[in-house]
């Protein structure tokens, strides 16, 4: 396994429970990812049944991780490695446009039976802290919600080293198959050999694919993200996360807030982008506006360019690519070691998750 994101974390965990004998190749295997990597810009966020279709591989892939994390985190919870996970999702309506997409959603939603509920402004308006003047509606999703993406990377972690997890501090410099195995050079001068290798090393994995002749290109996209503390009588007592034109407003544990995260091209972080998150482009309550920064962070997902997310591909006999997850390598983490799990059971599998 090459990479020590949450993709391949929790790739490696599920094969190493499966009865694999998994090593898994990261400069920071042991944690934290350097901070810039995907990674670390998360912010855990579940959107599976709120996600705008309702059929096709993002919807079966979606449906599949939230089935997953909750049997996951029920067993990492046993082994003594639980996972903070704060149900439910409330996405708010800015605009009518917004409203009637949600409103929509909300009756498509219903048709399949799954629980949801269109919340209107007098609902709204009565949550504590203040919500952003001006939400018109808001779709509450109870099976959706948010995890804490650290501590999900550290659990898989530490119950895959109890399970036999070998973690290797190196980066992987090349990759070559021989005798129908794969040879994997290190930068610190040695060699790893294996039958199979997942590739989920996120910007890093073309660099390491295209002297195998495979172009798949990913494009970074920067994401700004904080920590903020709020005053002690305005603690957040949502029922859930909120969701505002995209950007997350997460309750912490200690009067805490997680706010992110911008979408930005490129690699540097724009100041503008930042005062806009902080204020909540203009909208922001005073209570928020007032709450003090704690931590102020950035991180780069890998976005596939001129492919859907995420690249769920077997390349060669052996040869797994578990990248450009985009916005969503938290939700999809689990979906995305079921398929490799599975493809390394039935010795090839379907090429590409489909």
């Amino acid at each position: 396994m090459i990479g020590a994101g949450i993709i391949g974390l929790a790739a490696a965990w599920w094969l190493q429970r499966l009865g694999h004998a998994v090593v898994l190749v990261d400069p920071a295997p042991h944690g934290p990812q350097p901070e810039g990597s995907g990674s670390s810009a998360a912010l855990g966020v579940l959107m599976g049944e709120v996600f705008h279709r309702s059929s096709g591989r993002a919807w079966r892939l979606r449906q599949q991780s939230l089935r997953l994390w909750e049997q996951w985190r029920a067993e990492l919870a046993l082994a003594g490695q639980p996972v903070p996970h704060r149900p439910g999702l409330l996405l708010l309506a800015a605009d009518a446009q917004e409203l009637a997409r949600l409103e929509a959603l909300a009756l498509s939603r219903q048709a399949l039976g799954l629980a949801m509920e269109l919340w209107q402004r007098p609902a709204l308006e009565a949550l504590r802290p203040a919500l952003p003047h001006g939400a018109l509606a808001g779709l509450f999703s109870p099976r959706d919600g948010q995890l804490d993406p650290l501590a999900a990377m550290a659990a898989f972690r530490h119950d895959g080293l109890a399970r036999g997890l070998e973690l290797r501090a190196d980066r992987v410099e090349a990759l070559e198959r021989r005798n129908d195995r794969w040879h994997l050079s290190l930068r610190g001068g040695g060699e790893l050999e294996a039958p199979w290798v997942l590739v989920a090393a996120g910007l890093a994995s073309p660099a390491l694919l295209a002297p195998l002749g495979h172009e798949r290109p990913l494009e970074p996209v920067l994401g700004q993200a904080a920590e903020l503390e709020i005053s002690p009588e305005l603690a957040a007592a949502w029922p859930a996360s909120v969701v505002w034109r995209g950007i997350n407003l997460v309750p912490r544990p200690q009067r805490r807030l997680w706010l992110g995260a911008t979408l930005e091209p490129g690699l540097s972080a724009d100041p503008a982008r930042w005062s806009a998150l902080r204020q909540l482009e203009g909208v922001a309550p005073e209570w928020l506006a007032q709450a003090r920064v704690q931590r102020h962070w950035q991180g780069l997902r890998a976005r596939p360019a001129g492919r859907p997310a995420p690249l769920l591909e077997q390349l060669e006999p052996g040869l797994l690519l578990l990248s450009g997850h985009y916005r969503n390598g938290v939700l999809l983490a689990p979906a995305s070691a079921a398929w490799a799990a599975d493809v390394i059971a039935t010795g090839n599998g379907s090429l590409t998750c489909r």
